[in-house]
């Protein structure tokens, strides 16, 4: 059974630092110019322990790693880091905006006892092992979960709606806006009753793994690592659990974006002949020139958007039906499993996809001839992630893009 706890989180002592000078986004988003803006915010910037620089003079014995671990240490010991006086949940509010749509998403950063993937903790994304060496080493080096993995749980119960609202109307511990205008806030709930209610309305419920796969399976990781090491285990020591946020998807502050593809070589021949092997599985339906092509399929089941090189229009592809026979069954309805298994799988032998958000970029590099075709999708359906995350099974990569992105330095968990 699931089992979700308090714990004394390391926060910023925000008598010293303001949040919006001390926090970053996830490292994985952090571009080399982002990491620039952010060490010129502060000295304090959490990217200096969680995605510090590697320098040209960095040894074995002198690197990001090392220093990430001296920063901890040093910046704990200046009070400008220090530790909560009992263990607490963090309630976690961020206001932001989809188009025109206005949205709060609230959460909890808790601690999760890890366990083995697809018991109790279920994930839905594939993962890479050059990302996951580089946070176990970070770890190893300073013995904290820096940033949280998001994750996500479905419950009626609800519970927690009146406490929330009680510690909503109090001015949070800290804040902090992001770069696309979202608000973060950040309230400790430490009362003994509060937390008692929390720990009871989270008690059992599975979870599902958003963002932060890597992050798991490193903390997975080490704990195989220490318990190696600790031959007195009892199973209560920090190490066995992982700090995450989790959002109850019935409290509908979720969002999910899509991710188009792009490819630079599709096949030989003008947009007719490459449509033709499409209408296998689709229908194929121009589009005219200068109509959004997200907006045409959205809505839509089963939809897909294409732009082709040298073609001003656009397609809709809608799937009449085909051999999905090896893929299993809770993959078969999505979008992305059409456009990976039938398109570029068995209709085109597609090698290499570039991964984009915008739209508007997708397009652009089909017009400028860098890519012979973008294709585009509507979000997978947060329900669709629970689903196959359920059956332990993985999606193709991007497959899901929740939004927004949860900053982190707002809480740290120590594993020691």
């Amino acid at each position: 059974m699931t089992e979700i706890l308090p714990f004394r989180g390391i926060v910023y002592d925000t008598r010293s630092v303001k949040g919006e000078d001390v926090v970053a986004p996830p490292y994985d988003v952090i571009t080399p110019e982002l990491k620039e803006e952010l060490y010129s915010k502060s000295p304090y910037n959490i990217v200096r322990i969680d995605f510090g620089k590697d320098l040209p003079e960095d040894s074995e014995t002198e690197n990001r790693y090392t220093r990430a671990a001296r920063h901890l240490d040093e910046w704990m010991k200046a009070g400008i880091l220090k530790e909560t006086e009992r263990p607490a949940f963090y309630l976690y509010e961020v206001t932001y905006s989809v188009g025109d749509e206005r949205k709060v998403m609230r959460g909890l950063f808790g601690r999760v006892r890890i366990t083995e993937l697809c018991d109790g903790v279920y994930p839905h994304e594939a993962t890479h092992s050059k990302p996951k060496a580089d946070r176990l080493t970070l770890m190893h080096h300073c013995r904290a979960n820096l940033s949280p993995i998001f994750s996500i749980y479905s419950s009626q119960r609800r519970g927690y709606l009146g406490l929330f609202e009680r510690y909503l109307s109090t001015p949070p511990y800290m804040a902090a806006a992001d770069r696309t205008g979202a608000e973060h806030r950040m309230w400790i709930i430490d009362d003994h009753d509060d937390v008692r209610v929390i720990e009871e309305e989270l008690r059992g419920s599975p979870i599902y793994i958003a963002d932060g796969h890597h992050r798991y399976e490193t903390a997975l990781a080490y704990q195989k690592e220490m318990k190696k090491e600790n031959p007195g285990h009892t199973g209560t020591e920090p190490y066995n659990y992982v700090m995450m946020y989790l959002v109850n998807i019935a409290d509908d502050g979720l969002t999910v974006l899509p991710t188009h593809r792009l490819v630079r070589e599709l096949a030989e021949g003008d947009a007719p002949e490459l449509l033709k092997p499409l209408e296998r599985y689709f229908e194929v339906r121009p589009v005219d020139a200068g109509r959004d092509i997200t907006a045409e399929i959205a809505a839509r089941e089963h939809a897909l958007g294409v732009a082709l090189r040298g073609e001003d229009r656009s397609f809709i592809l809608l799937y009449r039906g085909g051999d999905l026979s090896g893929v299993p069954g809770p993959l078969r309805g999505l979008d992305v499993t059409l456009l990976h298994e039938l398109i570029f799988k068995k209709l085109y032998n597609v090698q290499g996809v570039d991964y984009e958000m915008d739209p508007r970029v997708c397009l652009s590099r089909v017009r400028d001839g860098s890519h012979q075709a973008a294709f585009f999708l509507n979000p997978t359906r947060v329900e669709d992630v629970e689903r196959v995350a359920s059956a332990c099974l993985r999606m193709p990569p991007k497959s899901t893009y929740f939004f927004p992105k949860i900053l982190t330095g707002f809480v740290i968990n120590r594993l020691q």
